[in-house]
């Protein structure tokens, strides 16, 4: 049987780890268009989220949990910044812009809100 870690029962991290596969199938297409270091970028800070989430879960204290849930929060700043910069250039159609803009916006929400209860 495979264990079960705490962090896959967090709302934040479902949608976090939703959001990296979105930003995975980006960076896929960015790969097409041999945009490589885009593309690694793109992949890197949207694996960051779900990563940070699951790391300060781990903590022990609800501090540190804080500390790696604004790492995670500001990842999606930077996953946000990426996504308008490569809608600018032409690179990702402004629709899938705006749903993945929407995402990281709740997600953000989300976010903030489990770190004001800790």
């Amino acid at each position: 049987m495979r264990p079960h870690f705490r962090f896959e029962d967090l709302e934040i991290w479902q949608l976090a780890k939703a959001l990296a596969v979105k930003f995975h199938q980006q960076a896929d297409e960015l790969d097409k268009k041999k945009l490589y270091r885009y593309a690694e970028q793109l992949r890197s800070a949207g694996l960051s989220v779900p990563n940070n989430i699951s790391e300060g879960s781990g903590s022990q204290h609800s501090t540190e949990f804080k500390q790696f849930l604004n790492i995670a929060r500001r990842s999606l700043f930077e996953d946000s910044s990426m996504l308008l910069v490569f809608e600018d250039l032409g690179l990702i159609e402004k629709g899938e812009v705006d749903c993945l803009l929407a995402d990281c916006d709740t997600l953000s929400r989300k976010i903030t809100a489990l770190s004001r209860t800790l």
